[in-house]
């Protein structure tokens, strides 16, 4: 069984490449892991050693397809754990982040099996991040943003990229959840403001950078 600290190498190198197999380079899986870039060299040399990732010195990171397995299998975890936090147990999703990091590491697979079950089998998570299924398939779709979606269309929000406990609360309190329907008004780029509009609500403005972080599709 791998520890708890090569998992989470392994989950943060897919993170950061996006679900794909491109170079992740050692400043940014460093700065992710919080750590120094020597110590991101030396654990990453030994994984490398094991199999589970490909080091190109002086270019980056990429997983094996061992790693890949491993990294999906954590991700799965933590998203479902942060699902029956806040679906079940009814816990702040601005607050579950740093639950379902602990918790990742300890559920056997068995309990994760009957967690999925009891959820109902869910593609997503409360931020809109898909979950891996179990044969280890993960959703690359990609999505426009507010701050790049065409305007005057009905949309949906399908993710929140900003997880950090004040983007969520944010996200909360401007009723921006996943789910959603809106559309953009109108888009400055000269003030950096984006105007959204949602039934039964005033309109709302948002910081270009803001509205980067909150994904949309076309409404069903």
């Amino acid at each position: 069984m791998a520890s708890s600290t090569v998992e989470n190498y392994l989950k943060h190198v897919l993170l950061l490449s996006a679900g794909g197999d491109g170079l992740v380079s050692m400043g940014a899986l460093a700065g992710a892991l919080a750590v120094v870039p020597g110590t991101a060299t030396t654990m990453v040399k030994a994984l490398a050693d094991g199999g589970l990732v490909e080091h190109r010195p002086r270019h980056g990171v990429r997983l094996t397809a061992a790693g890949r397995r491993l990294a999906l299998g954590v991700l799965r975890k933590h998203r479902l754990v942060e699902t029956f936090l806040v679906n079940v147990l009814k816990m702040d999703w601005a607050a579950v982040h740093a639950e379902a990091e602990q918790l990742e590491h300890a559920i056997s697979d068995d309990v994760l099996d009957r967690l999925d079950a009891l959820l109902g089998h869910p593609a997503t998570d409360p931020h809109g991040d898909p979950i891996p299924s179990r044969q280890g398939q993960l959703d690359s779709q990609v999505y426009a943003t507010l701050a790049t979606c065409v305007a005057d269309k009905t949309l949906r929000v399908v993710r929140v990229t900003d997880q950090s406990a004040e983007f969520l609360q944010f996200v909360d309190q401007t009723g921006l959840l996943p789910g959603t329907a809106l559309r953009v008004a109108s888009r400055n780029l000269a003030a950096g403001l984006v105007t959204l509009k949602r039934p039964g609500a005033r309109p709302l403005a948002l910081s270009l950078a803001a509205a980067g972080n909150i994904l949309v599709a076309p409404a069903r």
